[in-house]
């Protein structure tokens, strides 16, 4: 049995846990996964928004019409994309992460590469090569992440299916693609596909991104209902394919049948295959590891962050909450808190949506002296040239105090457009003053977050 100053399971944000610090310090890093670096690297938001940008820029040939333009799409050479996206950058930078890990350049870190499971207190079973044996710690961090989850009517039926890990590596562009679950996931892959020339058909439960605020729900239902075929408010009653499709058969009798199957209904914690209990760690109801607020398990010495703990499952969640992590177990007697606060999203599907704080119901069941202002991008000289007439802003803002209390975005540069106001929130600045004490330039579409933070019922000063 090897002992070691730390252990961290997971090459994703528990990768970044080494820092100059915990040179002298023996590691133990651990990741059972084909490819080192986690969920976003290699299967989650990187690889997706270089497959985004592709899809943006064929909706952008094929709708040039309304800009008096002759353009085209033509189709995707979606070998070629695979290929750009995961051959030249993707594995690449992968292998260089766990090559850098294995090598010379660090000396005090030992990578194993089997399922990591605790089989007592601060004690984990795994291997190493091949080579199973037990590892123990001082200190250890579980930072493994998450997995999807597969509804039983899907995983007992035995048809084949994709999720987020496979469907952006398969060798040719499916001719039409059925996606079940209308969350983010799949909403964002219900862009890629279906700009890049396959028939995208969704089977939801419930409204697409419900979510959302309201306006912004209403909206972009409105819009994909349009765009896609959809089938919403259903449930699969049963599933079978044959050697070139899978059909669904949804509750209403509808036969949903596609070229493919992607399942997009979520994520599932990693941390009911760790073997929690030996180890003293409890878990939440949901499959989530339980921490306190500073990252502590109830096990001693054992931490936890990322997909597997935390209530929210974003990237840059998880790497604010490894660097809170770090700073405890550095700074016991000076803890900081798990970074919960505003914590911004974004959705990188069409029309792109960005939010941050509260949504106008959530203002009002908590008590707010709550005034909204919903802004059109249609309404600035951006807007004009984009000739836009669906993209929207929605501030929502206590009247009283005159601080933000939530922005939604929805519409082209909403994951950069809002970055201004979560500012402003994290500065807990007053709104009054974010619209007049400095400049907005004419006519970039910053504009159309000036003009909605002048239509909340404010007392703006005179200029």
């Amino acid at each position: 049995m090897t002992h070691y100053d730390y252990i961290v399971l997971g090459s994703g944000s528990g990768n970044s846990f080494p820092t100059p610090e915990f040179d002298d310090k023996s590691i133990a890093l651990i990741d059972e996964a084909p490819r080192f670096g986690g969920t976003c690297l290699n299967h989650g938001c990187i690889p997706t928004k270089m497959f985004v940008l592709a899809a943006d820029t064929a909706d952008s040939a094929a709708d040039s019409a309304r800009l008096n333009l002759q353009t085209s799409f033509d189709g995707a050479d979606w070998p070629a994309i695979v290929d750009r996206v995961f051959t030249d950058r993707i594995d690449a930078i992968s292998r260089g992460g766990e090559e850098y890990r294995r090598g010379g350049e660090c000396p005090n870190i030992d990578v194993y590469d089997g399922h990591a499971e605790f089989v007592g207190p601060k004690t984990i079973r795994t291997s190493r090569n091949g080579e199973p044996g037990d590892i123990t710690a001082d200190t250890i961090l579980l930072a493994a992440g998450s997995r999807s989850f597969i509804p039983d009517v899907i995983a007992e039926s035995g048809v084949p299916y994709l999720t987020n890990e496979s469907v952006m590596r398969l060798p040719a562009q499916p001719e039409s693609l059925t996606i079940l679950g209308g969350g983010y996931i799949a909403m964002e892959f219900a862009h890629i596909f279906q700009s890049l020339g396959t028939h995208v058909r969704i089977v939801n439960r419930s409204p697409l991104l419900r979510h959302l605020d309201g306006d912004l729900a209403k909206r972009f239902n409105a819009l994909a209902t349009e765009r896609y075929e959809a089938h919403l408010g259903r449930t699969v009653a049963s599933a079978f394919h044959d050697a070139n499709s899978v059909t669904l058969m949804l509750d209403d009798g509808t036969a949903v049948t596609s070229s493919a199957l992607l399942v997009a209904t979520g994520r599932v914690p990693n941390g009911d295959r760790l073997g929690a209990a030996a180890g003293g760690v409890e878990l939440h109801e949901d499959g989530r590891v339980k921490v306190d607020e500073f990252g502590r398990t109830t096990a001693e010495g054992v931490w936890a962050l990322g997909d597997i703990s935390s209530p929210f499952m974003l990237k840059h969640v998880a790497n604010a909450e490894l660097r809170a992590v770090r700073h405890n177990i550095l700074h016991p007697d000076a803890m900081v808190p798990m970074p919960h606060d505003d914590v911004p999203s974004a959705i990188f599907t069409s029309p792109q949506i960005a939010t941050v704080g509260l949504t106008e119901q959530q203002a009002i069941d908590a008590g707010y002296d709550v005034t909204c202002k919903i802004q059109n991008y249609g309404d600035v000289a951006y807007g004009w040239a984009m000739e836009d007439s669906t993209s929207i802003v929605k501030l929502i803002a206590d009247r009283r105090t005159a601080r933000l209390l939530g922005a939604h975005y929805m519409g082209p540069q909403a994951s950069t457009l809002i970055q201004q106001m979560i500012t402003v929130m994290a500065f807990d600045l007053d709104l009054r003053e974010v619209a007049r004490h400095q400049y907005w330039i004419h006519p970039a579409l910053g504009e159309v977050t000036e003009n909605a933070l002048l239509g909340l019922d404010l007392e703006f000063p005179e200029v």
